[in-house]
């Protein structure tokens, strides 16, 4: 009983997981560097935007229902006895949650309330836009990171 409904929380967060680390993965790649060849202005008010659409249900789901699954997950995992996989499940569920939601709330959320404050044509947007490029695309690869190799222990643990 326990394995079956393990492996019913472990197949969602492995998939959201994934599907996290493939967001963060297209704005570390690919996205931030789009927006870093726009003028600072633009760049700005195009990512003062997407922070504003990204608060959404289905974004949302993934985030947020993958760190509730980890959270279960990692719970039964350490605290049950004898889990299979146990080790791999409690190594997703911290790396997600540390690595994922701790990161975007520690780092990537104060960036985006700060550019959220300037105003795209002013000096102060174009100082806090190349500061926000780099250092927001850092921790966007770590969440990246964790998120990939969270859904790799979660796919494991399966096995």
């Amino acid at each position: 009983m326990a394995d079956s409904f393990l492996l019913l929380l472990t197949l969602p967060a492995a998939l959201g997981s994934g599907i996290v680390a493939g967001i963060f993965y297209g704005f570390s790649s690919f996205i931030m560097r789009a927006l870093g060849k726009l003028a600072p202005h633009e760049g700005i008010a195009a990512m003062q935007s997407i922070n504003v659409v990204v608060i959404n249900p289905a974004f949302f789901a993934a985030f947020f229902g993958t760190a509730v699954l980890s959270l279960v997950l990692g719970g039964f995992a350490f605290f049950g006895s004898e889990v299979a996989g146990a080790a791999l499940l409690v190594a997703g569920a911290l790396l997600y949650l540390v690595g994922c939601i701790g990161v975007t709330m520690v780092f990537n959320v104060p960036l985006n309330n700060r550019l959220a404050r300037v105003k795209p044509e002013s000096a102060e947007g174009a100082e806090v836009w190349r500061h926000y490029l780099v250092t927001w695309t850092r921790w966007s690869s770590v969440r990246t990171a964790a998120s990939a190799v969270a859904a790799v222990f979660f796919i494991v643990a399966m096995v």
